[in-house]
């Protein structure tokens, strides 16, 4: 059986209304206030955009669903808000994302400077193993740009993330193909793990290892 990657995974957007799915995902989207985090997700999962979007207060919670080859998927994405004065509402929403998208705008360099502090709030926050992915937003403003893609793939490249886009939240691009390429990472990682799950089961190696554990505790309480 030829192995699994991201290449052959079938995708296959689903109604907001289904309801059964076999796996479910957390996701954080992250950065500075204005840059369209907000926007772009809606756009993504319900083709719509709003020019006077308010800005988000806290949080707000939105599902994409997906059928990743048989497996019916659930992204639940929480979209936090980006002011400084916010920032502790949201340190809670990082447990048990398994994936945080970091969010700038091509034509505002501070929102790309920013993400450090966005970053270290991730290790600070969250689980070692989360997936990080990089977007720059605002693609429909190129006359504005002040951020080069090539220096955003260099600093994606420089801290190990998992993806690097650019988007328009206003015209659609690429907008949807972010989030299916998330949910294609984490389900990939899933079964990663579970074949990994299934391999120690049929070979035993968990006894084994808890043998080996046991014995060590043993020798340890000797006198």
């Amino acid at each position: 059986m030829a192995e699994t990657n991201l290449e052959s995974i079938k995708a296959e957007i689903l109604p907001e209304d289904h309801t059964k799915f076999d796996l479910s995902f957390k996701i954080i989207i992250l950065g500075d206030a204005g840059v369209g985090k907000s926007c772009l997700t809606t756009q993504a999962i319900k083709n719509t955009f709003d020019e006077a979007y308010n800005t988000t207060v806290g949080f707000e919670y939105i599902n994409f669903n997906l059928k990743l080859d048989d497996k019916a998927v659930r992204l639940q994405i929480w979209d936090t808000c980006g002011q400084e004065i916010y920032r502790s509402l949201i340190s809670g929403f990082y447990k048990n994302a398994a994936l945080a998208v970091l969010v700038y705008a091509i034509n505002s360099k501070e929102s790309f400077t920013n993400l450090d502090a966005w970053l270290k709030d991730i290790k600070l926050q969250s689980h070692p193993d989360i997936k990080i992915f990089l977007v720059g937003n605002k693609t429909d403003l190129e006359e504005s740009r002040v951020v080069d893609f090539e220096e955003a793939k260099k600093y994606a490249n420089e801290h190990e993330f998992e993806y690097v886009n650019e988007t328009s939240a206003k015209t659609g691009f690429n907008a949807k193909e972010v989030f299916i390429q998330a949910a294609k990472v984490l389900y990939l990682q899933h079964l990663k793990y579970k074949n990994k799950a299934n391999l120690a089961t049929k070979y035993n190696l968990n006894s084994k290892i808890d043998k080996g554990n046991a014995a060590n505790r043993n020798k340890e309480g000797c006198c």
